[in-house]
């Protein structure tokens, strides 16, 4: 199976020996994908355990879970990976239709592991003229954003 971060390795050879706790990711990129891949496979735990001491919640993992649960991932975009910081596009599809989270994170290196410290929100939306996040082959005005207008 094709790894959910959208590399386009097998997942075995991705993303898995991450969420299995095998590795440790090497690059904020990796632990990025790695972090988008635990969401897809509703792995509540991971998120936790991959983010600063500060923000790390036992009780937010089951929240993590029921979100994941709750949306159908469609996949991932990196836009820039540089030292410390990663911007990227997730794509999803909810009860609204389809969005995409645009972030721009921040990572720290510590106790030997890169974690999620925290990240900028942007205000985006899918372009009109853009490839279908539904992976239809066909652009979003002519697909998924004709389909919300209905």
């Amino acid at each position: 199976m094709e790894c959910y971060c959208g590399s386009k390795k097998h997942f075995s050879a991705c993303c898995e020996p991450f969420l299995d706790g095998k590795e440790l990711p090497a690059t904020p990129e990796e632990l990025m994908r790695s972090r988008y891949s635990a969401y897809v496979a509703g792995n509540g735990a991971y998120i936790v355990a991959t983010s600063v001491k500060e923000n790390r919640f036992e009780e937010d993992i089951s929240l993590i879970e029921e979100y994941a649960r709750s949306i159908e991932w469609l996949g991932l975009e990196v836009l820039t990976a540089k030292e410390k910081t990663v911007e990227f596009k997730a794509y999803y599809k909810d009860s609204d239709g389809i969005k995409v989270q645009h972030e721009k994170s921040n990572f720290v290196y510590e106790d030997g592991m890169w974690l999620y410290q925290d990240g900028k929100i942007f205000n985006s939306k899918i372009e009109r003229n853009a490839p279908c996040p539904c992976k239809s082959g066909k652009k979003y005005k002519k697909c998924c954003e004709i389909k919300k207008l209905i």
